[in-house]
């Protein structure tokens, strides 16, 4: 199948799909037109980065893991023992980064219980706004 289809199958853009094929997750046959043909199985393969991507890992992890894997979307698992050193890592990098979060959150939320209340102007507007981050 082309990429459209692919794209169409596993709504996933076509952009996004030649990005995994940059990163290695994906390896479709190009015909001696140039285009990429897909097989079958490549909309579980498809399914599988996805899921990984869910759960926190980023492409070059999945990389090294995807051949291992087995199953796809909901029931993806390794399919060796040996890739367990490797998703345990990824799971304390992922601690890690939740506990920095709370961490901001926990100062943010002293800062705001020490601020008082802005003043309103006549016209209803605060004294001191500030825009919202993108």
């Amino acid at each position: 199948m082309r990429i459209g289809a692919l794209s169409q199958r596993t709504g996933v853009s076509v952009r996004l799909l030649r990005y995994y094929e940059e990163q290695g997750l994906l390896q479709p046959v190009r015909r001696p037109s140039g285009y990429r043909e897909y097989r079958a199985d490549d909309v579980d393969t498809v399914h599988s980065i996805r899921r990984l991507l869910s759960a926190g890992l980023n492409t070059q992890t999945i990389a090294a893991l995807l051949p291992c894997m087995v199953g796809s979307g909901e029931s993806l698992a390794p399919g060796c023992a040996g890739l367990l050193p490797d998703l345990d890592r990824e799971r304390e990098r992922i601690d890690t980064a939740i506990a920095d979060l709370l961490a901001a959150r926990d100062v943010l939320d002293v800062v705001m219980a020490a601020t008082e209340p802005p003043a309103s102007t006549a016209d209803g507007a605060d004294e001191c706004a500030v825009a919202p981050s993108a």
